[in-house]
Formats: C-alpha cells, sequence, structure tokens
C-alpha cells in the first residue's frame, strides 16, 4: 500500500502569449497556464518536456 511517487515539475509562465503562435498557445494551454505568473505541477514526463521545450521562451521550469 505504497504511495505512487511520480516526478513533478513546476513551470511558471513568464511572458504573455499574445503573438504567439496558436500552436504556442495551445501548448501553454495543455500545459495548463493561462495566466503571466502562474505556476502549474505537472508531471515529468518526454511529453511534457517537449512541450515545455517547444514554448521555452514562454515559460521558466522551476525544478
Amino acid at each position: 500500500m505504497g504511495k505512487d511517487t511520480m516526478a513533478t515539475i513546476k513551470i511558471k509562465q513568464i511572458k504573455s502569449r499574445i503573438g504567439a503562435p496558436i500552436d504556442q498557445k495551445r501548448t501553454l494551454l495543455a500545459l495548463g497556464l493561462r495566466k503571466i505568473s502562474q505556476v502549474v505541477e505537472v508531471e515529468d514526463s518526454p511529453s511534457i518536456r517537449g512541450m515545455v521545450r517547444k514554448v521555452h521562451h514562454l515559460v521558466n521550469v522551476i525544478e
């Protein structure tokens, strides 16, 4: 009855999505980011890392 401890990362949106291409806007929404300075904690997986890489200029990763 042990807990499943998945590795997580915190992602903070640091820039506005205004003017960004639609695919980058959708990536931010998929990550759960809607406002500047919003922080979300998500599971650390290759797909999430790829999404972060796509919008790296709009977000910061807080390890």
